[in-house]
């Protein structure tokens, strides 16, 4: 399976790069991982909602260009719904039992994703009702995905 990673925005932070190429050097073993990253907006202080709509449209147009036909299409959104360990990695175990050979994670930017990347979704994931900076999630996501496919293959992982 195919597990694409798509974003908004550069990650700058060196222990964000560093963790996230240890969980794409760990996930080679089970999956083929890709990385896709589009350019961010800049958002002007007190920004009106308009401005924030305009900026995720514009975003989202970005990620629209690297989501293809085949994709199987989970967005991080806050209200989507909450999967524990073994709730991400049955449904990741699935998807590949049912003929999914391509899944794209879609992490948005600092306001989130559009309503036209919402709507193309499989499936709307949230991590918490708290609020993560992107840059962080995309390596809290690969962590998930990697202890999914442990649980998957019943190989121990700490808790």
């Amino acid at each position: 399976m195919e597990i694409r990673i798509l974003t908004v925005g550069k990650i700058k932070e060196k222990y964000l790069i560093d963790g996230i190429s240890e969980y794409a050097k760990r996930l080679s073993r089970y999956c083929r991982l890709t990385f896709c990253q589009v350019a961010d907006e800049k958002t002007p202080d007190r920004a009106s909602e308009a401005e924030n709509r305009q900026i995720r449209e514009t975003e989202g147009e970005r990620l629209m260009k690297h989501i293809r036909e085949q994709d199987y299409v989970i967005a991080l959104a806050i209200d989507g719904k909450m999967l524990d360990s073994v709730e991400l990695s049955q449904m990741i175990g699935k998807l590949g039992l049912n003929g999914v050979s391509s899944v794209a994670f879609v992490i948005g930017g600092s306001l989130g994703l559009s309503d036209k990347i919402l709507a193309r979704a499989d499936y709307k994931l949230s991590f918490s009702k708290m609020t993560f900076p992107h840059q962080l999630m995309q390596m809290i996501l690969l962590e998930q995905i990697y202890r999914g496919y442990r649980i998957l293959h019943h190989e121990p992982y700490h808790k």
